[in-house]
């Protein structure tokens, strides 16, 4: 990795605890709108369904608006709980204003930051809502580590779409052959990555099965043994 001067990581799932930080948005806002459903109990259908509407979101087939109001007008009609289109779209609004005020960050994050900010420049690439990413780095305290950022929004394109990646690189001044994207989503961050011919790592926090040749780390300290 000798040849490796800039490394560009994803933020959700991947530095930033989404999951975690998420749940704690939720419990604010269902308790403020005296929503009677178990916190768990919508968390185990919303989860699956924001992974799904997201999938959607990344290769184009829905907007914006419809991610944040579909994955949450369907987890309320599998729990069959009656709202109005109202009620929803408040909760949505809420719930992505709420979501920077709660912080946590994977294990490890802020060790290795500190580790690769000594030796690599640092950037995040995001297909996350720039309104919203922004203030989880600076709420975080890890916006000080990344000399650019750069989201699905300003380059008009969502990863994998190669064209995220070449739109980094150029913000960054760096070479793709001097580059290595680290990430939590095999399709979006990994693949995406190497099919633009940029080195990749899969922070595979779950130890789920991936394909032998792309490189991988089940904790973020891991790093070190690749950087």
């Amino acid at each position: 990795m000798k040849h490796i001067t800039d490394i560009f990581f994803d933020l959700d799932h991947t530095l930033w605890d989404f999951e975690k930080n998420s749940a704690l948005a939720f419990e604010k806002v269902l308790k403020k709108h005296k929503i009677t459903v178990e916190l768990e109990v919508f968390l185990k259908h919303y989860v699956p369904l924001n992974f799904k509407y997201w999938e959607l979101y990344r290769h184009d087939k829905i907007t914006q608006d419809q991610l944040r109001y579909g994955r949450l007008k369907d987890t309320f009609d599998i729990l069959n709980y009656e709202t109005s289109d109202e009620l929803i779209d408040l909760i949505s609004v809420e719930y992505i204003h709420y979501l920077p005020e709660f912080n946590y960050l994977f294990d490890g994050a802020l060790e290795i930051l500190d580790y690769l900010n000594a030796k690599y420049n640092l950037h995040i690439i995001t297909n996350g809502f720039q309104e919203v990413q922004a203030g989880k780095m600076t709420n975080s305290g890890i916006d000080m580590y990344f000399k650019t950022i750069t989201n699905s929004e300003m380059a008009g394109v969502k990863k994998p779409n190669p064209k995220i990646f070449e739109f980094a690189l150029l913000k960054a001044n760096v070479q793709k052959q001097n580059s290595i994207m680290i990430g939590d989503c095999l399709d979006a961050d990994v693949n995406g990555a190497l099919n633009f011919g940029m080195d990749a790592i899969h922070f595979n926090e779950n130890n789920k099965e991936i394909p032998n040749h792309i490189k991988q780390v089940n904790h973020l300290i891991e790093l070190k043994n690749h950087l």
